[in-house]
């Protein structure tokens, strides 16, 4: 062993990475052209990105997994806006995320074990800032740079009281209110931003700017400092908040955007008046019913988001729902004119949602990713609400930010076929003189490597006569003359699209590997075809959108000659596993087998397991102990899953995570107990440390390896 190999040795196992992913990526060798898990998991995973002031360079990081670590590293890059230079500026062993340039563009800060830290552009000369008692999980300076919001967790007792100081072993939780535990854990802390003050000698402490406040911003479980920012003068902070605590908070989705005056400690709510007197609500009925989604007014009632000043100050947008307690509702983007204290809808010619925004750099026009016909494109709008369309790719356009004093766009951009990479967009006046360059090839040594499945579009017709767009994914070396078992996909949701996703665990490449076809439908209650389409399923699981998916393999098997209609299987997870245990008895023998993840199987049970009570109200409109029912809240009921065991006759496959709040493990293990009390062969997959999504690395795997296993032992007869 020569002296450079040992020593790539010994940053390996400093680092406790496989050396493929984090020394060379040549290395990586597959057994074959088709994905695998293990491919999945060596891909490397592209995140933030931040392009320095000048334009020249841009920042970013990646994330790598080790299966055999079972555990991942996340590594900074900088690599020049023409392409042709990279540097990875993280050292061996160490995690660093959330880079942003700082000093005018002289340095880069970063998070690392919970502090923030500054190197110059070449990752050289390293500096701690902060030397918090507390972890940072979040941070933005300020744009004079005099001043960082800190996001960090407190303690909070609101809805589980604080156990007596003489039992510290004590594991129990006495719980008084809702809201006790969200998306997979108790609720015993919650974040609060702090403004600290930078100095020669670092950064302080800072000081909560929700002191006493029992509120959380960001809101959880998803949000981040995105939810907060500074304008330009650094005199102001915008921030997201949901003031509300209990049952108050577990119903509703009303959030609102404030303004924090840094030199007075004032907060202005801009959502609402001052004056604005919330109304009483029937915590067991649906929020669309009631008096509160029905006031007349200046008034922003449902989940308003991500506030951004524009590069002037005069303007301040944000993603807003108009109504409470509906998480799908139509995402717009609003600006709040600062002088007059107006607001405009500026998306209402765009019938779907606003996914990711920034400002122009002239402050008069606003750059917008979102979803229409199954791929997510960018567009821009002006402060008029004069929506035009910049792109028009097979593709889903994500994260976006300015580039080059604005003349250029920095882009994320996946698609069925090849995950997240940066891509530098020069946005025209029309589709034809917009141009798209890739920037980074982050996992192109493995995609060289690998045979990628067709991605066809489809318009079919529906038992109502509308047109439905579905995706059919054909497997790598496909033989038109072979007949091939075929997949039914279920999307979740339920009001989530079928665009140009890429997954690493519901991948249509990796199933399209393993010789399936997949039919994936953009059934009823997706968006990207208009609000109707998009709102007809709330308050009706079982009836079109059910149809919709029956009327996609009922195409596949009639029109298209390669699938194999004695050989089908549904596969879905959330709603979409819902749906799965929904088909297993309507499918009229259609399908082989199923595979259902986290789906709702009881759903008088799933009204209250859920901890986040706005979502079962809105949709199933009534708790089903009410009386006098509405007709779409018994209809719910009566629909329910676990009514047609009865009429189970088919293979299942379910899974589970024990640490899913939103949609509680006692379901899966239900349909367990269910199926296999009727004596249908099922199996049943728990991960007793996974909530609603997988993430861990062998346990990603072991769900792939579980889920072919079993899709083969039924349908590869």
């Amino acid at each position: 062993m020569n002296a450079l190999t040992t020593t790539i040795a010994a940053l390996i196992a400093c680092s406790g990475i496989q050396a493929q992913t984090m020394i060379d990526k040549s290395d990586i060798k597959l057994k074959n052209d088709l994905m695998t898990p293990e491919a999945l998991w060596a891909m490397g995973r592209i995140g933030g990105a931040e392009a320095s002031p000048d334009g020249k360079t841009i920042v970013y990081q990646v994330g790598y997994y080790s299966v055999k670590e079972n555990k991942s590293r996340q590594v900074i890059y900088t690599i020049s806006s023409d392409g042709k230079t990279q540097r990875k500026l993280t050292p061996a062993g160490k995690s660093q995320s959330d880079a942003t340039w700082i000093a005018k563009g002289k340095r880069i800060a970063f998070l690392q074990d919970g502090q923030i830290w500054s190197m110059a552009a070449d990752g050289s000369d390293c500096k701690q800032l902060t030397k918090s008692s507390t972890d940072i999980e979040g941070y933005k300076f300020s744009p004079d740079e005099q001043s960082v919001l800190l996001i960090k967790s407190i303690p909070y007792n609101g809805s589980i009281k604080k156990n007596p100081d003489d039992l510290p072993l004590a594991t129990g939780r006495l719980v008084t209110d809702l809201n006790y535990r969200h998306w997979d854990h108790y609720v015993e802390s919650m974040q609060h931003p702090f403004i600290a003050k930078v100095g020669e000698s670092g950064i302080d402490d800072g000081i909560d700017i929700l002191k006493d406040e029992p509120y959380e911003c960001p809101m959880a479980p998803f949000g981040g400092i995105e939810q907060l920012n500074w304008s330009p003068d650094s005199k102001i902070i915008a921030y997201t908040c949901r003031k509300k605590e209990g049952v108050s908070y577990a119903i509703s989705t009303d959030s609102d955007i404030y303004l924090y005056d840094v030199t007075t400690g004032k907060t202005t709510n801009i959502c609402k008046p001052s004056n604005y007197i919330p109304v009483d609500v029937d915590p067991t009925k649906s929020m669309k019913n009631q008096t509160i989604n029905k006031q007349k007014g200046d008034y922003n009632l449902g989940y308003d988001v991500n506030p951004t000043f524009s590069p002037d100050g005069k303007y301040i947008a944000w993603q807003s729902m108009a109504r409470d307690g509906y998480e799908s509702d139509r995402n717009r983007l609003c600006v709040y004119n600062v002088a007059d204290k107006k607001k405009i809808y500026v998306t209402e010619t765009f019938d779907s949602n606003v996914d990711s925004y920034c400002w122009a750099a002239d402050s008069k026009r606003i750059y917008f990713t979102g979803c229409w016909h199954a791929c997510v494109n960018l567009y821009h709008t002006d402060i008029n609400g004069n929506v035009l369309q910049l792109t028009d790719d097979i593709a889903d356009f994500g994260s976006i930010s300015l580039v080059n004093n604005g003349n250029k766009l920095l882009a994320t951009r996946h698609s069925m076929s090849q995950a997240d990479e940066l891509y530098i967009v020069n946005p025209g006046k029309n589709i034809k003189k917009t141009s798209v360059t890739q920037l980074t090839y982050e996992n192109q040594h493995i995609y060289d490597q690998l045979q990628m499945g067709e991605v066809r579009k489809q318009w079919i017709k529906t038992t109502d006569g509308k047109d439905m767009l579905c995706w059919i994914i054909l497997p790598p070396h496909f033989d038109e003359t072979k007949k091939y078992p075929t997949l039914l996909y279920c999307e979740g949701g339920p009001q989530s699209p079928v665009s140009q996703f890429w997954s690493y665990r519901w991948n249509f490449q990796i199933m399209a590997a393993h010789g399936y076809v997949i039919v994936a439908p953009n059934r009823r209650g997706l968006p990207g075809f208009g609000s109707e389409w998009n709102e007809e399923i709330s308050g009706d699981w079982t009836g079109q959108c059910m149809k919709d998916y029956l009327s996609a393999i009922d195409y596949a098997t009639t029109n298209l000659p390669y699938v194999d209609k004695d050989r089908l299987g549904a596969v879905g997870a959330s709603f979409g596993g819902f749906s799965v245990y929904y088909l297993a008895g309507h499918h009229d023998k259609r399908f082989k087998c199923f595979i259902a993840h986290d789906g709702a199987f009881n759903l008088e049970s799933m009204y209250t397991d859920t901890e986040e009570a706005w979502f079962s109200n809105w949709e199933y409109e009534d708790a089903y102990w009410n009386k006098n029912l509405s007709d779409n809240a018994r209809r719910t009921y009566e629909k329910s899953p676990h009514r047609f065991v009865d009429k189970w006759d088919t293979p299942i496959l379910c899974i589970h995570g024990e640490k899913d709040y939103r949609i509680n493990a006692n379901q899966g293990f239900g349909a367990f107990n269910a199926a296999r009390m009727k004596g249908i062969p099922a199996e049943l997959l728990i991960f007793p440390d996974e909530n609603h999504w997988v993430l861990k690395p062998q346990n990603g795997i072991l769900w792939q390896r579980t889920f072919f296993n079993w899709l083969d032992r039924w349908l590869k007869k």
